[in-house]
């Protein structure tokens, strides 16, 4: 099988904001990331671990060109009509030139067979380094299973087929968007597949209702033109909060906006809400952080539900909810987005992160695979969301004193 990896750019967009924080604030983190394969009928063969050996081997061979490294330079700067900067860009040189000497190293992966699904991976080593693995070996695994486990091309022209009914149906204006955008490199069918769903949006005209404004996958968005989206992920969030032990944990989020709004002021700033729980999060979403953040993510819970709490939360700080945006990215497809973008209109702006809908929907239900921060810097981290079951941490003595630590928090006033 030829490489599933060519760039180093094919990564979601918040691993090189992240990856630019870590590095100036915490280089000496160190992390585990645990892979997890969620499907109970799903097992990987020994000729899939080879090959996802081989892949992420081959994929710890690439290094950033200079031409990438540019493109990442420019990602935020604006300029006139007459090419003068209007407004700078939030990498810094800085990261860049890190970024010019790093990369993957295969010695930090432990892969084997020894999981009940027949897939066993973990990444150990700074938090610089192991925080970038996550996306491509989740999108070596998605394709290497479904190259090897169906009928590829099948499952291609099935994708192909689907793709194009949904698009017909945005042309026709039966789906009302808004703003959407392409979230599926993690979970996507194969490269080819989400290169195709990314071109083709990309040349779809609609009536205005639905807008295709970019995509995660830094490498699509700089090969088609569009606008690369994303800020931060629950990782950020877990290891800041709760990598340091000197924290109470149930001010992770807290200290994760501090240290995001240190590093970029009031560039790149939709916050996610649900690491710890929203009811928790809000706590300390104040004034300042609401009116420097340009946005909140939904990624657990009823969106409708979170939607109005948000509503209400501006409300009470004096923000007109208009002037911020709700970035929904749960298990989207057209029809729910089409429900939440009529429901909130004219209530605050609304935006959409579609991923596995649109890079991997076949016949054969997608695979349900993560790979989670379990450890840093020696200790448990742990994510507690709005959903049930979406967490994960290899110790649950650590989760109900997280849990426990959460609870106290909200039963009680602040000592401020």
């Amino acid at each position: 099988m030829k490489p599933i990896m060519t760039s180093l750019l094919e990564t979601d967009l918040y691993k090189i904001s992240m990856g630019q924080a870590i590095f100036h604030q915490f280089p000496s983190f160190k992390t585990t990331w645990t892979f997890k394969c969620r499907n109970k009928d799903v097992k990987f063969t020994s000729a899939m671990v080879d090959e996802i050996k081989h892949q992420l081997s081959e994929y710890c061979k690439l290094r950033f060109t200079e031409d990438e490294l540019e493109y990442l330079r420019n990602i935020g700067v604006k300029r006139d009509r007459n090419g003068i900067v209007t407004k700078k860009g939030w990498i810094k040189d800085s990261y860049i030139d890190f970024l010019r000497i790093w990369h993957p190293r295969y010695e930090e992966f432990e892969i084997s067979d020894k999981a009940e699904c027949g897939l066993s991976i973990e990444a150990k080593g700074t938090w610089m380094n192991t925080s970038m693995y996550e996306i491509p070996t989740l999108a070596i695994v998605n394709e290497v299973y479904f190259r090897l486990a169906h009928n590829y091309d099948d499952l291609r022209k099935q994708f192909e087929n689907k793709l194009n009914a949904k698009i017909s149906l945005l042309k026709n204006g039966t789906y009302e968007l808004g703003h959407f955008s392409e979230f599926g490199l993690r979970r996507r069918l194969s490269a080819e597949c989400q290169e195709m769903a990314v071109k083709k949006l990309k040349e779809t005209k609609t009536d205005g209702n639905s807008i295709f404004v970019g995509t995660s996958n830094v490498y699509l968005a700089k090969k088609y033109g569009l606008t690369p989206v994303g800020t931060m992920a629950h990782e950020w969030i877990m290891c800041v909060g709760q990598g340091n032990r000197a924290i109470n944990p149930a001010y992770s989020n807290l200290y994760a906006m501090r240290a995001w709004v240190n590093e970029f002021k009031v560039q790149n700033g939709t916050v996610l809400t649900d690491t710890i729980t929203t009811d928790c999060f809000l706590r300390d979403f104040d004034e300042e952080f609401a009116t420097v953040f340009s946005g909140v993510r939904h990624d657990s819970g009823d969106p409708f539900v979170w939607g109005d709490k948000m509503i209400e939360h501006y409300k009470s700080l004096g923000i007109d909810p208009l002037s911020k945006t709700l970035l929904f990215s749960d298990s989207l497809n057209f029809e729910k987005a089409t429900k939440l973008k009529r429901y909130f209109d004219g209530k605050a702006k609304v935006a959409f992160g579609i991923g596995t809908y649109l890079a991997n929907d076949t016949d054969v239900p997608p695979l349900n695979i993560v790979m989670k921060t379990t450890s840093c810097n020696g200790g448990d981290v742990a994510k507690i969301s709005d959903t049930p079951g979406k967490g994960m941490c290899k110790n649950p003595e650590y989760v109900d004193y997280l849990q426990r630590s959460i609870d106290w928090r909200m039963n009680h006033a602040e000592m401020y």
